[in-house]
């Protein structure tokens, strides 16, 4: 039964196991607006025609920080390395240490599908699972019970706006896997079928049992092409569920002993809409989050715009993620609008069709011009793999379909991105943030 949708003392108040709770916090260290303030020229075209009056328009929010958890610190500006069924695809944990990655983030839906919660949570937890000692994240399987049960596989259309069709349309040929209703989501298995329900308090004990550091409270995804109305109910819906959240995880954070804190993470919706989102920020930033996760609906050029929106409105003092980017110029946009961390499956994925990235942009090594390159992927990277393999071996790898070619390449770009944002990072800190990022950008899209 779904819970009442105010409130109780304990949720509004103090967290219990305040103990255990110490364990997680977040620091605010450079803030790029004291760092490099921008000129109104840099602020204008970050306005994004805004209705926020107090303060400047465009301002820019971006920060460094630190987010304490207790499998260690995560300095952020971070990209975080997405490890979907508890691996990072084609990549050992040790590898991911290896390049520079800070924390793992493991998807909820995959994992209570299979091998199913109850392992992780006999194994140890996520980290202990996977030989993993650094902090890990796990989202809260919304999105891929929305996606895959409108037979959009990984991806739902975000790239333009057309509330022509349904609400509840799905992908041409599909059938619909996934209906909401008040108290949660029923849902087939991608896999073989079977019937399944996520709820908010079936979300937690799953996140719970899964045991990353970091969770993110139940939430329905919407797209870009839902109606206006069907956006006001759904997040009206989300905040009911985010209320529910919070009560069953602070139930089963004093209900499980003895095992370390993890921090819970609201999600903020409300697609194109500013006055959605910022209405989702208040009502989220109220509740005793750990620290927000921004999803849902996201145009790419109006990605700044949004990000801007929310983080304007969250409580400054508590991490935001921003949930399923890695282009360059988006990652930059995020940064210097207020995300702290990010992630994305793109590094690995490209990986598996032999893409990879350089300082000069995204080429395929399955062209017919590697076959005797000798090189590395990249110059003066200082990856492992080309510290020690030639653009030519991994060449010939791709062709005879031999699986290590997607380790090798997807160590390279795991690299790539982990070390961009670690140097915007320091560009932050010394105050030379908008200069690397038009050096980066210009660059890389020339």
């Amino acid at each position: 039964m779904p819970a009442d949708s105010s409130l109780p003392p304990s949720a509004s108040g103090p967290a219990p196991a305040a103990a255990q709770q110490s364990t997680f916090s977040f620091e605010v260290g450079a803030r790029l607006s004291e760092t490099r303030p921008p000129s109104s020229v840099q602020r204008e075209p970050n306005d994004g025609g805004g209705s926020r009056h107090d303060g400047e328009r465009g301002e820019f929010l971006g920060r460094t920080g630190t987010i304490t958890t207790p499998h260690g610190q995560i300095q952020t500006p971070a990209f975080i390395a997405v490890g979907t069924k508890a691996t990072v695809k084609a990549v050992l944990p040790e590898s991911m240490k290896e390049l520079g990655a800070q924390a793992l983030l493991a998807n909820a839906y995959h994992l209570y599908l299979q091998p199913g919660p109850e392992i992780l949570d006999a194994a140890g937890g996520l980290g202990a699972f996977m030989n993993w000692d650094g902090p890990t994240f796990t989202d809260s399987g919304g999105f891929q019970v929305m996606s895959l049960g409108s037979g959009f596989k990984k991806v739902i259309d975000m790239t333009s706006v057309d509330m022509s069709g349904p609400d509840d349309a799905v992908a041409p040929g599909k059938e619909r896997l996934a209906h909401v209703d008040e108290d949660g989501v029923w849902f087939k298995s991608h896999l073989n079928g079977d019937r399944h329900r996520f709820s908010p308090e079936i979300s937690m004990r799953v996140q719970h049992q899964i045991g990353a550091d970091i969770m993110f409270a139940f939430d329905e995804l919407t797209t870009l092409q839902n109606s206006r109305g069907y956006q006001e109910e759904s997040l009206e819906r989300t905040r009911r569920w985010a209320e529910r959240c919070v009560v069953e995880h602070e139930r089963l954070t004093a209900e499980r002993v003895g095992k370390p804190y993890q921090a819970l993470f609201g999600v903020i919706q409300g697609a194109q809409y500013e006055d959605l989102r910022r209405k989702a920020c208040r009502d989220l930033g109220g509740m005793p989050f750990d620290g927000f996760g921004i999803g849902g609906a996201l145009e790419k050029e109006n990605l700044g715009t949004i990000v801007r929106w929310c983080n304007e409105e969250l409580p400054e003092n508590k991490p935001r993620h921003l949930l399923g980017i890695s282009e360059p110029d988006d990652i930059f946009t995020a940064i210097e609008n207020g995300a702290d961390t990010f992630d994305c499956v793109s590094p690995t994925r490209v990986a598996r069709n032999s893409a990879f990235y350089t300082p000069s942009g995204r080429f395929n090594l399955s062209g017919a011009r590697y076959k005797k390159d000798f090189g590395p992927l990249q110059d003066g990277c200082d990856c492992y793999t080309c510290a020690n393999y030639s653009r030519a071996y991994i060449h010939h790898l791709y062709k005879a379909h031999e699986m290590v070619s997607a380790t090798l390449i997807s160590i390279h770009n795991e690299r790539f991105v982990v070390k961009m944002v670690d140097d915007a990072r320091l560009a932050i800190e010394s105050g030379d943030f908008f200069e690397f990022k038009g050096e980066t950008l210009g660059r890389y899209y020339s």
